[in-house]
């Protein structure tokens, strides 16, 4: 079940903006449009004009040329190949259906606004390759400010060794890799004393996953992001746990790095995890009036009201960020064997809710229907009992007010960790014959 679930699947990627997808016109393959919805804020956006490659299979190079000069951080991702470039949010003004015909390393970009303030250029990649540089040149010499990425051919083994730890995938050779020699395997020395390897750890893998980060900065209010707000938490819950020495504690995140939801599902199973923890802060439309206190979602098909089936929908949207699409799990998942497994994931996942909502209302205010479920893509491994936290709404003053207190932060979690202690408690009792 495991090799299934490690299966490489070939991903199609959505477009960076919604918004913008609905105005895109015909012909432009390649491009989506970022300007903002008010006229007056695009002139005040550096414009970018044209943009081409140049190079071949060992090298490539793309230039954007812009009005102004801009940050710039670009970063690879896996599986299928790929470079993507954050930059401030731009005006594209580049000729019609660019980016649909690549060169050398590139196979095609598209490029979009990805979330107010912030742009960003993804590259599909032909086969592995290493960031050379990604910089913007200063006007000079009558030619304007550029942006400037350049690529470099490499084996999937560097490669892989670039991306963030938490995000690589296995050391795999990828099909286009295998005509590459295998490695040769070294006999050991017979004169070498052979070293017992250390025992593995035998406790339970509690994986704590501090949603959105990087680009993504979740639900906002004022300068208070979800992404930070959510970090502090998970990281106080980390150092509380591992402090009492029971569980082996496995961040999904623990810097401003944007991890895709698939990706942090893959950490909990690489890991053979025991428990999933999310966190979260929900926010409400201004149109959809006030709501306050904390909610713990389970994993369901059928959202339990309407606004969990919103927040799925939107948390499931952030992959977009990510430059991957929103492609449901393969039919294999539906298997009768993964479903069986998937029945009794779900009857823990239930149980360890409920033990967490008794132990948070002792701390902190719960939203009014407090146990709530809906389609999250974070919570579908099939083997690991997942949930959802949503400590409160940043959208509220005396929820945002609460998510900024240590005071606050420190008695929160002391009760999640203490539904752990007793979560583990009653499946030890439990599978030891106790009732």
């Amino acid at each position: 079940m495991a090799g299934r679930a490690n299966r490489d699947v070939s991903l199609c990627y959505a477009l960076l903006c919604a918004a913008a997808l609905t105005c895109l016109p015909l012909g432009s393959a390649g491009a989506v449009e970022s300007q903002p919805s008010r006229p007056a804020a695009a002139a005040r956006l550096p414009i970018a004009s044209d943009a081409r490659l140049a190079g071949d299979s060992k090298q490539t190079r793309f230039i954007l040329d812009l009005d102004q000069t801009i940050a710039v951080h670009a970063f690879p991702l896996a599986d299928p190949y790929r470079v993507v470039v954050d930059i401030p949010q731009v005006t594209f003004r580049l000729p019609p259906g660019i980016g649909g015909a690549g060169r050398g390393l590139i196979k095609a970009y598209r490029y979009g606004l990805v979330m107010p303030g912030g742009s960003r250029i993804v590259f599909d990649l032909t086969g592995p390759a290493r960031i050379a540089n990604a910089s913007v040149l200063v006007a000079a010499n009558g030619q304007p400010p550029r942006l400037v990425l350049e690529l470099e051919e490499v084996d999937r083994t560097t490669f892989v060794q670039s991306l963030a730890p938490a995000s690589r995938p296995e050391l795999r050779p990828a099909i286009a890799d295998a005509k590459q020699t295998a490695v040769a395997t070294v006999p050991p020395k017979l004169d070498t004393p052979s070293i017992p390897p250390s025992a593995p750890d035998p406790r339970p893998v509690v994986i704590i996953d501090p949603g959105h980060g990087g680009p993504d900065n979740g639900t906002q209010s004022g300068e208070e992001s979800e992404k930070n707000l959510v970090l502090s938490f998970a990281l106080a819950l980390r150092d509380r746990i591992e402090k009492g020495g029971k569980y082996r504690v496995v961040m999904t995140r623990t810097d401003d790095t944007f991890i895709p939801l698939d990706d942090r599902v893959r950490i909990a199973r690489n890991q053979s995890a025991s428990l999933f923890v999310s966190i979260h802060a929900d926010a409400l439309p201004r149109r959809e009036g006030d709501a306050q206190g904390a909610t713990i979602y389970t994993l369901s098909d059928r959202a339990s009201d309407a606004e969990a089936e919103r927040l799925a929908e939107a948390e499931n949207r952030a992959d977009a960020i990510g430059g991957v699409n929103l492609t449901e799990e393969p039919t294999e998942v539906a298997d009768i064997l993964i479903d069986l497994a998937q029945r009794e994931t779900r009857t823990f996942s239930n149980r360890f809710a409920r033990l967490l909502m008794t132990e948070m209302k002792t701390a902190t205010r719960m939203h009014k229907h407090p146990l709530k479920s809906a389609g999250f893509r974070v919570l579908k491994a099939p083997d690991v009992p997942s949930v959802l936290v949503e400590l409160g709404y940043v959208s509220n003053k005396d929820d945002l007010e609460h998510l900024v207190s240590e005071n606050w932060r420190t008695r929160t979690v002391g009760s999640v960790a203490h539904a752990i202690d007793m979560y583990f408690a009653k499946r030890l009792a439990t599978a030891g014959g106790g009732n």
